[in-house]
């Protein structure tokens, strides 16, 4: 047994010798040192990480980025139309003429009717000719439509804007270039225009009373039509084949269509192929009789009713008769047929005093037409345009 001094020696030996081998471990670590404040330690939640240098970023070895990023924008597409079958420009010049426009502008009726309003005449409203009684008319359309593209295409800019929208069937640039009067060209651009581009055409004389936003019926879904049209004439009195070419006349002053409408494609191909008749067998002519038929509301509203009846677009087999002009006779509020809206004479001609047609005022007036007959002859304007 140790005594009780022989085991304090012993203690006091082992703490000496626990003292030497730490002073000996430590004296090969450099002391710290600290300069400032902030040399001292810091918490763990104060110490910034060292910035990394930069890898080049790994390729992707599966999709799961892309995936997270479809996920993010999953909304439904607009639909789609569906693609045409290409073919060579010799292939689309052996087709018939309709074949041939319906291939370059097809018709797309849930797209939705493109802000255009296309308006023609001698000058443009930047040129000091332009008449000042035209002036406050088509700043109206601009007023009433701020977000639409509003031109007013003069027949020099005509030229060359159909040579583009039609350099793949020359056939309707040859009938264009062959009309020889400006207002058969003019009859002729309107139907070109919205057949290409869509939009409203409305004549230089005039003026919107309201937003074409509010021409049409709030439950007619705008994707289930492809034009407006108004009524020009109704007249019920007896003579009435002496003021006017049909018993229910559409006026083609002011037209509303989505590009590639079946109605524009035949009226486009029934003038094209008239024309070029015409100019092969040398009647083309400058007297203004018969330019209603030729291109203007006669033809217009045969080539409407025409598609009414057509059993391509329609089906005839529940039908109890053809679409007539009693259809539409004394009209008072819109009808749809098929996808063509038909407005009441108010909506385009109110205000003539006749053929029960509203004033200005009228809910369902939404086009002010002026009559100025500026495709007639001098002496015949303001005259024949409508009767007491």
């Amino acid at each position: 047994m140790l005594s009780f001094k022989k085991a304090l020696v012993l203690a006091l030996a082992l703490l000496s010798f626990f003292f030497i081998f730490r002073s000996h471990h430590s004296s090969s670590e450099p002391p710290a040192t600290f300069k400032n404040a902030n040399d001292l330690p810091k918490p763990a939640s104060l110490i910034k990480p060292k910035p990394q240098p930069q890898q080049p970023p790994k390729q992707e070895t599966t999709s799961a980025a892309t995936t997270k990023t479809d996920k993010a924008f999953n909304t439904p597409d607009a639909q789609q139309k569906r693609p045409k079958t290409q073919i060579s420009l010799n292939e689309l010049h052996k087709k018939p003429l309709k074949q041939q426009l319906e291939y370059q502008f097809p018709y797309d009726v849930e797209a939705k009717f493109p802000g255009y309003i296309w308006q023609t005449w001698k000058y443009t409203p930047a040129q000091g000719e332009f008449e000042e009684m035209f002036r406050e008319a088509e700043a109206s359309w601009t007023v009433l439509h701020p977000t639409f593209v509003h031109e007013v295409i003069t027949d020099q800019v005509a030229v060359h804007l159909i040579r583009h929208l039609y350099a793949s069937v020359p056939e309707v640039l040859e009938a264009y270039n062959a009309l020889p009067l400006p207002v058969l060209k003019a009859d002729f651009f309107r139907y070109l225009i919205l057949l290409a581009r869509g939009g409203i055409y409305s004549d230089i004389d005039t003026a919107a009373l309201k937003s074409a936003a509010d021409w049409i019926p709030q439950d007619v879904p705008p994707n289930t039509y492809g034009m407006v049209v108004g009524i020009e004439a109704d007249p019920d009195r007896p003579d009435w084949a002496e003021w006017y070419s049909r018993r229910i006349q559409f006026c083609q002053w002011t037209i509303q269509a989505k590009a590639g409408h079946p109605v524009l494609v035949d009226v486009v191909a029934n003038i094209t192929e008239e024309t070029l008749k015409r100019k092969a067998e040398g009647r083309l002519s400058k007297n203004h009789k018969g330019i209603i038929e030729f291109t203007g509301p006669a033809l217009w509203t045969d080539t409407i009713f025409s598609f009414f009846n057509n059993p391509d677009y329609f089906d005839m087999t529940t039908s109890k008769g053809n679409i007539t002009w009693e259809h539409f006779t004394g009209m008072k509020s819109p009808k749809k047929v098929g996808d063509v809206i038909i407005l009441p004479i108010t909506s385009f001609s109110p205000g003539i005093k006749t053929m029960n047609a509203g004033e200005e005022d009228d809910p369902m007036a939404f086009v002010k037409h002026n009559f100025e007959g500026t495709w007639k002859p001098e002496n015949e304007r303001h005259i024949g345009e409508v009767f007491n």
